[in-house]
């Protein structure tokens, strides 16, 4: 009797076996294709695992499955065997990492096929020029075919809030026109335009880097900022192109997506697609297909791009490789970065880790020789590094945050026609609303974590839990009225700078004022038009942003990670503050980092300013050596929360008690804790996690599986929320 085994989205971690369904030929059935089963009292769609003859159970016990969906796989066999590993090592169930690894739709069961529809383009002479400023709705609307030169759907115009008459009023205008889609066809000539000429330093990493194109290598590209990363990536596509493969390309951002996009579609006569969660499911799939298919050449995605199948694999790059967006930090925990890896050494062809800023546990490798270090230490073309200058800002008087000299500094480089960045990590109005009278502060009351004020539209926030409620009149503790924000964020900031520059625009660059559609394209077309402004943003404005005007970018507030629980706050704080003033003085005119702190002499700043990022890395890599931290160990956090305070701890404490009296501990395998977490309470979840630990990652990962069978068993455990975090990206 035959009987299938299927990896099923529950959260248990085990397979489920199953009767064939009725008609089914068995002998054409393979791992990986999708079949609809019973599961309870509900349908699911699981993924057939293998076609085995015993079972467990009692055969006459067993479900028949109720449909065979696909007759080839979705997944080729060797992703299908890359998720299962993925789902091994991150100890999470395999259905579910499955559901992960596939396009929405697939996971509801649609069938794995191109929508056979109408699509809509602009015509070929279409301009945003051709139409009056105050027609809106056509504008956003040509805006978004310029957008999708492939064509777009009228279902993903609907959902991208198209309006349908405005397409037709297009179509009369001659700026809009139908088709039926048509596969691209692949061009003679791949390039639109030609490559720029390599410095020495380019050319040098560029021939490492062809010298092993039809192997598996991994090449960490530690390049400063402005140093022309993007342009070795583009030539290394070039010849990747040129012999007939795909590329697959990965940022950390949804919002440096459509930037890359425009970058490789101006170099490139090839089709390139995007997959990122902004995308329709019906977008995303047909994407998806393309790739699979072989006729997308270019795949540009985030983290959930890595399980994209292509047809014709021929490099993997992944920018801004020690960026903690590559993490997922729920649910299915993996590094997309770390899967890249394994993913290209099974697939036999080289990635390229990419970043000015390089992970310490990228460096590591690149140490030992495990990586192929290659390095780039001039800015290309014409620019320089910025000059660094640290203002100490202790017993200073402060305007809203910002201390005289770096006001004036400010008013010198508007003057002067360029445009200035001033960061700072903080989104809203301030951080916190306080009571002068009696000391009351806002906070969560599901979270341990103040509420932030915002005055666009006016409310009290916590970024943490997403709660939100009016601003009070008077202090709830005392019924005073003398309630008064305390710090700055960016709205306060952007006010404060309108009120002291009002002949300059000031833009806000936040989550906030860039949840609207097309509002960070907006902004990014303001700012590159050259015209002297301020920009005023979070760390969305370090990544990956080219602005060729900024000349002066002034950090409001170094000193927020120098002093955090988390073992890699140093390195995070060392990342942002060099991404951030790598946005100074990129093309011919030099730039100034101008770096506010109440320390400094701290010496993780100073190494920074004086010696550049490769010491102070090689110091923080010393420091975790002797402490025996990551990557000279390898860890997981065994993270519990619940309802009651204390139950969480209380638990991880027991557990640890009889797992040391019932288990034996593999030899280097230590435990610590548990203790509350950073933020205990965290959206009404009381929340606590215990380290694990060890030197021999076999060992650890041996543990953690019989860990997670023992809790699955475990009664009390279903009184709590648990999951475990391999290679965690942080312990908050």
């Amino acid at each position: 009797m035959s009987i299938l085994r299927l990896a099923v989205p529950s959260p248990l971690r085990r397979l489920f076996d199953y009767l064939p369904p009725e008609g089914a030929n068995i002998d054409e059935l393979r791992p990986g294709v999708r079949v609809l089963a019973p599961f309870g009292n509900r349908d699911l769609i699981g993924i057939l695992i293998e076609v085995t003859e015993t079972s467990e159970f009692d055969p006459s016990k067993l479900k028949p499955a109720k449909q065979i969906l696909d007759i080839e796989p979705p997944l080729p066999l060797h992703l299908f065997k890359i998720t299962r590993w993925a789902a091994q090592y991150y100890q999470h169930p395999e259905g579910d990492a499955f559901q992960q690894s596939l396009p929405v739709l697939l996971r509801k069961g649609y069938a794995c096929e191109y929508q056979h529809e109408t699509l809509w383009r602009k015509s070929a002479t279409a301009s945003l020029d051709q139409l009056q400023t105050n027609a809106t709705r056509q504008r956003e609307l040509l805006n978004l075919l310029i957008e999708h030169p492939n064509g777009i759907s009228e279902d993903a115009i609907r959902a991208e809030g198209g309006h349908m008459p405005a397409l037709k009023i297009l179509e009369s205008k001659g700026l809009a026109e139908s088709f039926h889609r048509q596969h691209p066809h692949h061009a003679e000539d791949i390039l639109h335009e030609a490559p720029l000429t390599l410095n020495h330093e380019q050319d040098k990493c560029m021939q490492k880097i062809l010298s092993v194109k039809n192997e598996f290598s991994v090449c960490l590209l530690e390049g400063v900022t402005g140093s022309g990363k993007t342009e070795i990536y583009l030539q290394t596509i070039q010849q990747i192109l040129k012999e007939g493969k795909q590329a697959l390309v990965l940022v950390p951002e949804i919002g440096l997506t459509p930037q890359t996009i425009s970058r490789f579609n101006r170099r490139f006569n090839v089709p390139t697609v995007a997959l990122h969660s902004n995308l329709t499911d019906r977008q995303r799939l047909d994407a998806w297909l393309q790739a699979r298919e072989g006729l997308a050449k270019i795949i540009i995605g985030t983290r959930s791009a890595i399980f994209t199948p292509l047809l014709n694999p021929g490099v993997i790059i992944i920018d801004e490789e020690h960026d903690t967006s590559f993490k997922q930090q729920d649910g299915f925990r993996y590094s997309a970065r770390d899967i890249a890896v394994y993913r290209a050494k099974e697939e036999k062809i080289p990635i390229i880790l990419g970043s000015a800023t390089p992970s310490l546990e990228s460096l590591h490798n690149a140490i030992n020789g495990r990586f192929n270090w290659l390095k780039l230490t001039q800015r290309a073309g014409n620019s320089s590094p910025p000059d660094f200058q640290i203002l100490d800002i202790r017993q200073q008087n402060l305007h809203e945050g910002l201390s005289e000299k770096l006001l004036d500094k400010i008013k010198q480089t508007l003057n002067s026609g360029n445009q200035v960045l001033v960061f700072l990590n903080r989104r809203g109005y301030s951080p916190s609303l306080s009571c002068h009278d009696c000391g009351w502060i806002a906070d969560c009351e599901r979270c341990d974590a103040h509420m932030t004020l915002h005055q666009s539209p006016p409310r009290l926030h916590c970024h943490h839990c997403d709660h939100q409620h009016s601003i009070p009149e008077r202090c709830p503790s005392c019924n005073s009225y003398q309630l008064r924000p305390v710090g700055a964020g960016t709205e306060r900031t952007e006010q404060a700078l309108q009120k002291l520059f009002p002949n300059f625009p000031v833009i806000r660059v936040d989550r906030d004022s860039t949840q609207k559609k097309n509002a960070m394209h907006e902004i990014m077309h303001k700012v590159n038009s050259g015209e002297p402004c301020l920009l005023v943003g979070t760390q969305m404005l370090a990544k990956g942003h080219h602005f060729p005007k900024v000349t002066l970018v002034a950090i409001l507030n170094a000193d927020s990670g120098l002093f955090s629980s988390d073992f890699r706050g140093m390195e995070r704080t060392a990342q942002l503050i060099l991404q951030v003033a790598g946005r100074a003085g990129r093309a011919e005119q030099p730039g100034q980092v101008l770096m506010q702190t109440y320390h400094a002499d701290h010496p993780t700043l100073l190494t920074l300013v004086e010696n550049g990022y490769t010491s102070f890395a090689q110091e923080e890599l010393h420091n975790r050596r002797m402490a025996e931290l990551p990557p000279f160990t390898h860890y997981a956090l065994l993270r519990a929360e619940a309802p009651q305070q204390g139950r969480a701890e209380s638990f991880l404490g027991a557990l640890r008690q009889q797992l040391e009296d019932d288990l034996l501990l593999p030899e280097h395998v230590h435990w610590i804790g548990p203790f509350p977490s950073s933020m205990e309470k965290r959206a009404g979840m009381h929340r606590a996690q215990l380290m694990i630990y060890g030197k021999n990652r076999k060992s650890l990962h041996h543990l953690l599986s019989n860990l997670c069978w023992y809790l699955e068993q475990n009664k009390e455990a279903r009184k709590v929320r648990w999951s475990i975090d391999v290679d965690p990206a942080d312990t908050f």
